[in-house]
């Protein structure tokens, strides 16, 4: 394993830890809203500050972007931090969170972590050495069709600026797949591409540590990534479409008639 990937897999476990405590004690929780059903817990900012701790105490001289603590420092290398993504499922109780780590070296993602902390599973990835389970080397489903698919993906949930937009495109993939499906974690939905759980994945509105670790997870896995227009703006613009080779280009295809000049890159 990579020495700074050895790094961020630690700090995962450590973030991983303080939200198992936290899961047993939901009732006694701080939470506040950030926006309209958008939430931040106690718990997201003491696993972010836990993982930050690891990683700087390692590489004190690395740029940090976090959901919670935002950008600081500035250096070649990134660590884009998510503590805990799907913070309302874990409020909830409902058992599909994970934490997301990845680290980007002059732009590019060269490493990614994410950890379910609920079933203890492990993503791994690093750039050109594959991408990993629980150690165990994964790959993307080996479906070619569209309608034998389960396409993973999130509904807007706090901007809904685009929601007329995705509503027209879930009715069309509803029509068009063997299923949709929204657990509510997109570092999660990403993940379960790149291991072929899911053959496929769209969502808009991103931020870059939702999905900068599962981006790196699919590609390393044989997979394919890209924004709504088929480009590679996807940490930019937030709206990322992944899928298996065969699956990824009909899904993207059946998205692209739905373009919109707002989601344009």
């Amino acid at each position: 394993m990579h020495p700074m990937l050895n790094i961020a897999v630690k700090a995962a476990r450590r973030a991983g830890t303080i939200i198992n405590r936290a899961s047993n004690n939901l009732d006694v929780l701080r939470v506040e809203r950030k926006n309209h059903n958008d939430f931040v817990s106690e718990v997201d900012r003491a696993a972010e500050q836990a993982i930050v701790e690891v990683l700087l105490d390692a590489y004190p001289n690395h740029a940090i972007l976090g959901e919670e603590g935002g950008a600081r420092g500035d250096s070649e290398f990134q660590w884009i931090i998510d503590p805990l993504d799907g913070t309302t499922n874990f409020l909830h109780g409902f058992p599909q969170y994970a934490v997301s780590i990845a680290l980007s070296h002059n732009g590019t993602i060269t490493q990614g972590v994410i950890f379910d902390p609920v079933h203890n599973d492990l993503f791994t990835a690093s750039r050109g050495a594959g991408a990993f389970l629980n150690d165990r080397r994964i790959r993307v489903s080996k479906r070619i069709q569209l309608a034998d698919s389960l396409i993973g993906t999130g509904f807007p949930y706090s901007d809904f600026a685009h929601l007329d937009t995705y509503m027209s495109m879930f009715k069309d993939l509803l029509q068009r797949t063997a299923g949709l499906r929204r657990p509510g974690s997109a570092a999660l939905d990403l993940a379960y591409v790149a291991c072929g759980r899911f053959d496929g994945f769209w969502e808009l509105g991103l931020n870059a540590w939702d999905i900068a670790a599962g981006v790196l997870m699919v590609q390393e896995a044989g997979g394919l990534v890209s924004d709504i227009e088929g480009n590679e703006h996807f940490l930019e613009s937030g709206h990322v479409v992944a899928g298996s080779p065969r699956v990824f280009g009909q899904l993207l295809q059946a998205l692209q008639p739905h373009l919109t000049d707002a989601l344009k890159y």
